[in-house]
C-alpha cells in the first residue's frame, strides 16, 4: 500500500473550510459530471458523519463518509466513496476501504456494516467482505445493490 497517502477521519465541526471545499468539489467531479448524474448530493447527512480523506502532497484524492447506525440504513454504513481519476487503478480504493472499515470496526464493533454499491462494483466490495443483501435498483439513474459486511 502507498505510504505516502496521508489520512484523517473528521467529524463535519472539525473540517476546515478548505477541506469541505475539496471533499464536496471531488464529489462533484465524480459522481455528478464524470458520471452523468444529476442528484442531490448535500442530502443533509453530511453533518451527521465522518468524513475519511487521504491526501497525497496536500490534494485529496480519495474520501468516504461513514454514516452511524439509523442514519441511512438500520447499521453504520460507508457512502460517498471515491478515488480521483488520476488515482485509479492505483489500489487506492482498497486502502481507501480498509481506513473506512476500520473507522466503522472502530466506532461501532461487532456490528454489520452495510454500503449501497454501484453494481458494477460489487466484486471490488466483495474482495473486502461485503455480500450482495438485496435486489438490483435504481439509484438516481444507477444500478445499485446493498451490501453487507458482518
Amino acid at each position: 500500500m502507498d505510504n505516502d497517502i496521508s489520512w484523517q477521519c473528521s467529524a463535519f465541526a472539525e473540517l476546515s473550510n478548505e477541506q469541505l471545499y475539496a471533499l464536496l468539489r471531488l464529489r462533484q467531479e465524480v459522481f455528478v459530471l464524470e458520471q452523468n448524474c444529476l442528484y442531490q448530493d448535500l442530502d443533509g447527512n453530511d453533518q451527521l458523519a465522518l468524513h475519511i480523506q487521504g491526501y497525497r502532497s496536500g490534494k485529496l484524492v480519495a474520501y468516504s463518509r461513514i454514516l452511524c447506525p439509523n442514519t441511512r440504513f438500520k447499521e453504520p454504513s460507508i457512502g460517498r466513496v471515491i478515488v480521483s481519476s488520476c488515482e485509479r487503478a492505483s489500489g487506492l480504493g482498497y486502502q481507501l476501504m480498509h481506513e473506512s472499515l476500520a473507522a466503522c470496526r472502530d466506532l461501532y464493533p461487532s456490528q454489520s456494516i452495510r454500503i449501497s454499491a454501484q453494481v458494477h462494483l460489487k466484486s471490488f466490495y466483495a474482495k473486502l467482505g461485503f455480500e450482495v443483501s438485496s435486489e438490483v435498483y435504481d439509484e438516481d439513474g444507477i444500478a445499485h445493490a446493498e451490501m453487507l459486511a458482518r
